[in-house]
């Protein structure tokens, strides 16, 4: 009797040929495509699969894939006077093209911050760092890129306590690391200085650091002003410190510094303020990549004017370099959201009283004004959200976060 064998399915066998592409040419072509393409070009097969998740090919797609117009990433910034948690879009951050704000996608923040009222950080290379808007709870961060749609609880701070706190995040490019750093500042008097930690997310960890500079004496008390996100700025962190100060003669004196953190040595320095006399509120920012000072006061004639000072230190870190770029006259009470890529200084105006339904409100409304030439141009997408403080900053798709622990995806 005859044994008739079982067909057998053909196999399939894959040969590299002379007409495939070397590996550093496919590396070369993957770079430079969008992060969602990437995504699913995982799946082709376990060559590509390996080379996408490779942290070096990461960094490379960072530098690699740009956008010309670049992009903004802001969201309503909560007053925890005013009820809005309740509200849907307190939740919601929205990506816009840098040059036109035209809407380009909107995200909704995938955890939960205690107190409800969520706090942007900062953000660098496409990560965003969150924390909670009330002080005594901020003991929570968060780290999220939306383009991959993960994110990821901190560890638990190393600190004693968590009083009066403030943080900075940046990128440590000679590292290749994305690092946090948190102030805790103590009740005693005279006021001592800040206690110090620094997150890394390479090593998942936070780690106590000294502040290493000289504490000036005689301090009452300080603050750091928040009134922007930290800037991130020639690899350096920098934030204001706002002093009470005792005198000689024991009268007490009002003063300010600027302390730097240089993210790759985790080394601090105080950086010089430029002397332009009084004002009544100021804040650190970033202008086309420089360390900017943005002052506001008022003049009284020929009538009363609220004006902004815009200061750019041209080469960081020396005093002589602060130039006054110049001096913007912008009407009534504002909010200062920020400079754009290109420069343009976008604030929120309080406008004239409308009526609406037999009763008078006042309508904010938002610009983008030109520092040089002073001209102005109402922006309608923002002027039409929620009558709130908004947050913005920049944003770019990027693969950060692909790989590692404790990440949760959604």
């Amino acid at each position: 009797m005859s044994h008739r064998k079982e067909a057998q399915p053909p196999m399939i066998v894959q040969r590299r040929t002379k007409h495939d592409l070397p590996d550093e040419i496919v590396l070369e072509i993957l770079a430079r495509l969008p992060v969602n393409s990437l995504l699913r070009f995982r799946c082709v097969c376990k060559t590509w699969y390996s080379f996408i998740t490779n942290p070096n090919f990461i960094s490379t797609h960072l530098l690699c894939y740009n956008h010309d117009d670049g992009y903004v990433i802001h969201m309503p910034k909560t007053n925890f006077f005013m009820v809005l948690f309740h509200r849907p879009h307190c939740q919601i951050c929205t990506v816009a093209s840098d040059r036109t704000f035209e809407t380009m996608s909107k995200f909704r923040i995938p955890f939960t911050i205690e107190s409800g009222y969520p706090n942007l950080v900062g953000s660098c290379n496409g990560i965003l760092c969150f924390t909670d808007f009330i002080t005594a709870k901020s003991k929570d961060v968060y780290l999220w890129n939306p383009s991959i749609r993960k994110f990821k609880r901190l560890p638990n701070t190393c600190l004693t306590l968590l009083c009066n706190v403030a943080l900075g995040f940046g990128y440590d490019s000679q590292n290749n690391d994305y690092k946090i750093v948190r102030f805790s500042s103590t009740i005693a008097k005279p006021k001592l200085p800040p206690k110090v930690e620094v997150h890394s997310l390479s090593s998942d960890s936070w780690k106590r650091i000294e502040l290493g500079i000289l504490w000036r004496p005689n301090v009452l008390a300080h603050n750091f002003n928040c009134t922007l996100a930290s800037p991130f700025v020639s690899g350096h962190l920098h934030w204001m410190i706002e002093m009470i100060e005792k005198g000689s003669g024991q009268e007490e004196r009002f003063t300010s510094m600027i302390l730097s953190f240089d993210v790759s040595s985790e080394k601090f320095k105080e950086l010089p303020l430029p002397d332009d006399g009084s004002c009544f509120t100021k804040g650190l920012t970033s202008f086309k990549g420089k360390l900017a000072l943005i002052k506001f006061g008022s003049r009284v004639q020929p009538r009363s004017m609220l004006l902004c000072s815009i200061w750019v230190m041209r080469e960081y870190g020396v005093f002589d370099s602060w130039n006054k770029l110049g001096v913007v006259p912008v009407g009534s009470y504002l909010n200062f959201i920020g400079f754009t890529k290109y420069g343009l200084l976008l604030v929120r105006k309080r406008s004239e009283l409308v009526s609406t339904n037999s009763e008078l409100e006042s309508k904010d409304k938002s610009f983008l004004i030109d520092p040089e030439t002073l001209h102005e141009k109402e922006f309608s997408y923002i002027s039409n959200q929620v009558d709130n403080r908004l947050d913005i900053a920049a944003y770019m798709e990027n693969l950060a976060l692909l790989n590692g622990e404790n990440l949760v995806s959604y």
